[in-house]
């Protein structure tokens, strides 16, 4: 199972030989949750919830009842998609404090129901951890195009390397078609990636009765997709779509707890004329972006290529920054006169490093030097983010 590995498989399969608390697994789904838990731990037992049995007994919240279908020869439980119980944390506060012999994983695609039901009965007794669509260093390891990771992170920026590949044209393709699992053995799917909208964005939210307006909150959806990269305001949302303010982002909070979106709040030491509040929104991945606009066009035929290849950096820098526990902020810098860096990076009050997500740097990198004079600067072009 070379070709699936993950980036996170260490983290995983050292879990219980650190820590005796419940594994959590959170992601989006068809991100790969059971694909590498399968992998790790082959030897578990797995009890899906979507089975009525199975969830009928978990539902009964009694451990002798719990007893009766846990088999004694595996003390390795994984409980999966536990967000559809009517009480995820307690059924698993009962196997981790009663059933003490076994040990818990749980995965969850729709993590704000697992952290509302969960986060008390669970306290003290949980790690979470986040699993992503593909990095592209996983996407090229899966492909059998590299070997081995590589860490892609903003310091070690060198540029003008040359690779035994085509890196533009696999980029091009990624920020098309994006990076969920599935895109390894179907590079170009695009029913897949329209089915996906349904099953990713609205099974959870309209079988939990979170969303009222399924209309309202796809064409929210859309509007964020086809502004990603540009500041939020909620006021022009909501003139827009009818719907009022206070929906607009209960709606938009949903959709980042279950990572469709993520948010970029502005970097600002509260200068006059630095903006401080409005936040830019940003996808998870961009295939489903794509499909949410219904525009699969070649990068060279369409005018968001520059969005969608800024998308694609802030997104790879988080998961890498996740992954391997570097411990940067993520902000974007703007002033009221238009100065602006695309993605800025931030650990510490020491260190301080302004991204240019472009193929050259704008003025923005010099009035953001400027005004911070200890930071550093770089620009990040198609040909020079992988290293």
């Amino acid at each position: 199972m070379a070709n699936l590995r993950r980036v996170l498989d260490l983290k995983l399969k050292c879990h219980f030989g650190t820590y005796k608390q419940v594994l959590v697994l959170l992601g989006a789904r068809q991100v790969g949750k059971t694909t590498i838990l399968r992998k790790i731990f082959p030897q578990a037992q797995y009890l899906s919830v979507d089975s009525d049995p199975i969830c009928d007994v978990l539902n009964r919240y009694d451990p002798e009842a719990y007893k009766q279908i846990l088999k004694p020869d595996s003390k390795l439980i994984v409980i999966d998609e536990i967000h559809k119980l009517s009480n995820p944390g307690r059924a698993a506060k009962i196997i981790y404090d009663q059933i003490p012999e076994y040990k818990l994983i749980i995965t969850g695609s729709s993590a704000f129901n697992i952290k509302n039901k969960a986060s008390e009965s669970l306290a003290g007794r949980k790690i979470e951890y986040y699993l992503y669509p593909l990095t592209f260093s996983e996407y090229l390891v899966q492909r059998g195009i590299v070997e081995n990771f590589s860490s892609l992170f903003l310091n070690k920026f060198k540029g003008d390397r040359v690779y035994p590949f085509d890196l533009v044209f696999l980029l091009d393709n990624v920020l098309i078609y994006g990076l969920y699992p599935e895109m390894i053995s179907k590079p170009s799917d695009r029913l897949y990636l329209t089915n996906l909208i349904d099953s990713v964005v609205f099974k959870d939210l309209l079988d939990l009765s979170l969303i009222e307006n399924r209309t309202g909150a796809l064409n929210l959806l859309k509007l964020l997709a086809h502004q990603i990269g540009s500041l939020v305001n909620y006021s022009e949302l909501s003139s827009r779509l009818g719907l009022d303010v206070k929906t607009i982002k209960r709606y938009i909070d949903l959709f980042e707890q279950s990572f469709i979106i993520f948010k970029v709040l502005p970097y600002s030491t509260k200068k006059r004329d630095e903006i401080g509040k409005m936040p830019k929104i940003y996808f998870y991945d961009l295939g489903l972006r794509n499909a949410l606009i219904e525009n699969f066009q070649p990068i060279n035929n369409r005018p968001d290529g520059g969005q969608l290849f800024e998308n694609f950096i802030i997104s790879e820098v988080l998961k890498t920054n996740y992954y391997e526990d570097f411990g940067y902020k993520l902000n974007y810098w703007r002033t009221k006169q238009g100065s602006e860096i695309d993605l800025v990076l931030s650990k510490n009050d020491e260190e301080l490093l302004g991204v240019e997500i472009k193929s050259s740097a704008r003025v923005g990198g010099i009035a953001f030097r400027n005004r911070y004079p200890h930071a550093k600067v770089i620009t990040i072009t198609k040909q020079n983010f992988y290293q």
